[in-house]
């Protein structure tokens, strides 16, 4: 894991203890688009998680739910262990035993408060804990409860599901890797994409309400999600009238649109998309002989020739230097990107230049940083305004919101119904 890094161009600043707000930070915060809602999320992994980030990003008071000893997700390791650190920033938590009356008592006071409920566990928990959506009506007629499942309504809805498990069956592994060769994609993306539809229905809903006064149900399906974005296969094979073939084996849809081996043992790909792309190419990498060639004249053309052009433009870009190859299309406008790894992404110009990497604190108290949401508002780009919350750090500050007495505090942490970070 990459730890500690600081954009180059962004001097160190002195921060405040942890919770402490100065008027300015309390200012820009009743301007964020969802200041004044409170969420209240029941979540782990990635999926309910990521819709409350998106939620708290935007303003939202967004309090976690946890176990006095804290979201097992906190203690993923290897392929897991960048779940929380991504996830859970801007973030309350709240540490309370749920088995216990005086525990579920006091979730039950936070969610007669709510706004918004979200909660991703298997279907029937909230139920047996008392914390379903019928029962929390109940308390707030007009909460907006969003479900993250595996399924929608469905002779599917009671199954285990996981981001690989909907990708496999979903098409999406068919997609990725080559026949015969199922792969999961390579990121949570299922996972992060229902999370973010989980935040759209509720947003939905809070719009809708303030026409009808009235809360409602919504859920978001992994599944469906996964469903979605084979929208574009599903109907190239309707459309085509032939099999959809795997992304690896197909054949490409422009003349050049290959990752390449340069001189010094790095890659670079390289797109050549249109008439106009391939001339400036073909000029400014002395292939005359090719943009004079009648065989060429067209991009459909050009394909069909891939098997004679591609082996030359191997050997004259293994020639050339990366930085070589990316300059001179960045000079002629053409589509190009180098092959990074994920810690790459730390040290790229872009990132630190627009500000798209954000400072977060790790449980273990180590600074690094962390992607921030790819949009834009007003020319405003939504940052961390809470650190990584500890396990139970703002449990006493929603305690005595909801009118618990100092001694009653102290009294429910001595007895191990709730706990403070």
């Amino acid at each position: 894991m990459v730890m500690s890094r600081q954009p180059a161009s962004r001097a160190p600043t002195a921060r405040l203890p942890r919770g402490v707000k100065t008027m300015q930070n309390k200012m820009n915060e009743q301007k964020l688009p969802l200041a004044g809602i409170r969420v209240v999320e029941f979540v782990h992994m990635v999926m309910g998680p990521t819709c409350g980030l998106v939620l708290a990003d935007l303003g939202a008071e967004v309090i976690k739910i946890e176990p006095l000893d804290g979201d097992h997700t906190r203690h993923l390791t290897a392929s897991g262990a960048g779940f929380f650190p991504t996830y859970n920033r801007n973030k309350k938590s709240l540490a309370v035993d749920l088995k216990s009356a005086a525990g579920r008592e006091i979730v039950l006071k936070l969610l007669a408060t709510a706004d918004v409920v979200s909660e991703n566990f298997r279907p029937g928990a909230m139920e047996k804990l008392g914390f379903g959506y019928a029962a929390v009506k109940k308390l707030k007629p007009d909460v907006i409860y969003c479900s993250h499942k595996g399924f929608l309504r469905g002779p599917y809805e009671h199954r285990t599901a996981l981001d690989e498990v909907v990708q496999m069956m979903g098409g999406l592994a068919y997609m990725t890797g080559g026949k015969g060769k199922p792969i999961r994609a390579g990121a949570s993306v299922n996972d992060i994409m229902g999370g973010m539809f989980g935040a759209i229905a509720i947003l939905s809903a809070i719009i809708q309400r303030k026409a009808t006064g009235e809360g409602q149900y919504v859920q978001s399906g992994l599944f469906e999600n996964n469903v979605f974005l084979m929208a574009q296969h599903m109907l190239e094979g309707f459309m085509t009238g032939k099999p959809v073939v795997p992304m690896p084996d197909r054949v490409r849809a422009w003349a050049v649109y290959d990752t390449f081996t340069t001189a010094d043992g790095e890659q670079v790909f390289v797109g050549v998309v249109t008439d106009t792309q391939w001339k400036v190419f073909c000029e400014s990498f002395g292939l005359q002989n090719l943009l004079d060639d009648p065989a060429l004249k067209t991009n459909p053309m050009r394909v069909v020739e891939r098997p004679r052009a591609i082996p030359l433009l191997t050997e004259i870009f293994g020639r050339m230097g990366k930085q070589e190859l990316m300059d001179r299309c960045e000079k002629l406008g053409l589509p190009y990107a180098p092959i990074s790894k994920p810690e790459d992404l730390f040290d790229d110009p872009h990132l630190k230049a627009s500000g798209g990497l954000n400072d977060i604190t790790l449980m273990n108290g180590i600074k690094t940083q962390v992607p921030i949401m790819p949009i834009e508002m007003g020319g405003r780009r939504f940052r961390t305004r809470l650190d990584l919350p500890k396990v139970g750090e703002h449990t006493r500050e929603l305690l005595s919101g909801l009118g618990y007495s100092w001694s009653e505090i102290e009294t429910l942490i001595k007895d191990n119904v709730a706990r403070t970070g």
